[in-house]
């Protein structure tokens, strides 16, 4: 994992960036922002909303000198002049609308800004961020009068939370750069213009990613391959979750052997799980690796989603954290569905 800590602002400039797809249009400013009254809020603003566990990188098929944004942010590193950043951040905001082209996509300002004396690994470097604002924040404001005080209501951006940003920092151009990003918009399939149509960016196969990607995909044959399995209980794909979860919490490397045969342990089903592992690769077009040193942090990230719970009709909810064999389920001579809880001592 990195050890990033993020510099100076030195320039930066706003775009209005609407929708293609209505005809918005655009707005592009001809000079940098003035910030300096807010430089301490701004600075707080970026700091706060970007983690650096998952990094990424730009890619482009068939190469990565085609990518528009990584190629205008190499224009951007090679020259920092002020009149050559300002153009630049222009065919930034201009691509963007290209991908604007989605009806869902909301209108909203383009920020381009420059941070000088950034640090990675100890390692001085300069970053380039971008962030996008699509979602704007109302205030109420406290206006003084003479015989008293109004209240009236101001909309602006808001200073907790970023919709879109990335921050691309100097290390690692002909892999495509080192990556940072904030998406919380990304919520359906249109938002994904900003990674995907806009940036074109990929995450870099390091220890949170690989991690994220087997709990994932694990993740997802459990659900998808056993509810195909007419046989398949939900307490037995309770179980499988938590042990897929339990092998990530107490092992500090991954071996994909050992997972296989500690999560799912029967042939027959390690065989589906290689299967659906090999088209999932495919789809996702990511390879995964077979060794690794598992990140805490992903795993933690990731402990969310597996879900422990049998909900039975809108009355009962069952947690579940091992002890299959300790739970029997049936039906009455009713036909009632039930399940039996066997248990050692009550708490």
């Amino acid at each position: 994992m990195h050890n990033i800590h993020l510099g100076k602002i030195e320039q930066l400039v706003i775009h209005y960036i609407g929708n293609k797809n209505c005809s918005d249009g655009v707005r592009l400013c001809d000079e940098l922002s003035d910030y300096t009254n807010v430089e301490d809020t701004f600075n707080k603003l970026i700091t706060s909303n970007f983690k650096f566990d998952e990094l990424y990188q730009f890619h482009f098929f068939p190469d990565l000198e085609l990518n528009p944004v990584y190629t205008i942010i190499n224009a951007m590193f090679e020259n920092t002049d002020i009149d050559s950043f300002i153009n630049q951040s222009k065919n930034m905001g201009r691509y963007l609308y290209e991908k604007s082209n989605h009806p869902q996509i909301k209108a909203g300002e383009l920020g381009v800004f420059y941070l000088a004396d950034c640090t990675v690994d100890d390692e001085l470097v300069d970053c380039i961020g971008i962030f996008k604002s699509e979602n704007k924040q109302k205030i109420l404001k406290v206006e003084d009068k003479q015989t008293g005080y109004d209240l009236a209501d101001i909309e602006g951006l808001s200073i907790q939370k970023l919709d879109k940003g990335c921050l691309i920092f100097n290390l690692h151009r002909e892999q495509g750069y080192l990556i940072a990003i904030v998406d919380n918009t990304n919520r359906r399939a249109e938002a994904k213009y900003w990674t995907e149509d806009f940036l074109s960016i990929k995450p870099i196969n390091n220890e949170f990613h690989q991690t994220t990607y087997i709990m994932e995909t694990a993740k997802q044959f459990i659900a998808q391959t056993m509810d195909a399995d007419d046989e398949a209980s939900k307490s037995e794909k309770i179980d499988l979750l938590n042990r897929s979860v339990d092998y990530f919490k107490n092992n500090e490397q991954f071996d994909l052997q050992e997972f296989e045969q500690q999560v799912f342990a029967k042939d027959d089903l390690i065989k589906k799980y290689q299967d659906f592992s090999q088209n999932y690769a495919q789809e996702t077009q990511l390879e995964p690796v077979k060794n690794f040193d598992i990140s805490p942090k992903a795993v933690k990230k990731q402990e969310r989603y597996f879900k422990s719970v049998v909900k039975l009709d809108k009355n009962f909810h069952i947690y579940i954290h091992g002890g299959k064999d300790m739970i029997e389920k049936g039906r009455d001579g009713d036909g009632r569905k039930f399940y039996k809880i066997y248990y050692q001592e009550e708490n």
